[in-house]
């Protein structure tokens, strides 16, 4: 082989790699059907997407907008923080899984916002695991308390 052609083929053989990753990832795993932020592949994925998608709304550290429980001048309210100090914790995996994937639609009536949807944008799985790195980051008693609200709502 000429190294001309062994470098187009180690080449081709490295983009290849991201892509293996991904589907190991998910044969290996699972796809998951619920948050698990104790699993730190989950988490890790969850991370990863969360900064692709999420992060230029709601903050690199899940800080959410500056005064989001204030209306904007077009009515909306601004997005959230996903840490302990906002009030994510207070829904359930299923409504938070909703509100992902079918944006500002699955919000409670009154609640206007900029939410996207991400049904065709982020799957399922991935969702699941924006959802598990998020409740990673909450300290225990608060992943105690919407454990139980998850839990009487199904």
């Amino acid at each position: 082989m000429r190294p001309a052609t062994r470098w187009l083929a180690g080449g081709a053989a490295a983009a290849t790699l991201p892509v293996a990753a991904s589907v190991w990832w998910m044969i290996a795993s699972g796809s998951p059907t619920k948050p698990d932020p104790d699993s730190p592949s989950l988490v890790a994925r969850g991370k990863a997407v969360y900064t692709q998608h999420c992060a230029s709304c709601h903050g690199v550290n899940l800080e959410g907008q500056p005064n989001w429980r204030e209306r904007l001048p077009n009515r909306r309210l601004p997005a959230p923080p996903h840490d302990a100090t906002g009030h994510t914790w207070h829904h359930s995996d299923k409504q938070l899984f909703d509100m992902v994937k079918n944006g500002s639609a699955a919000l409670p009536p009154g609640y206007e916002s900029d939410m996207p949807l991400y049904k065709d944008i982020i799957s399922d799985a991935d969702i699941w695991t924006v959802l598990s790195y998020i409740e990673s980051t909450w300290p225990p008693h608060i992943r105690r308390r919407q454990e139980q609200i998850s839990r009487i709502s199904e």
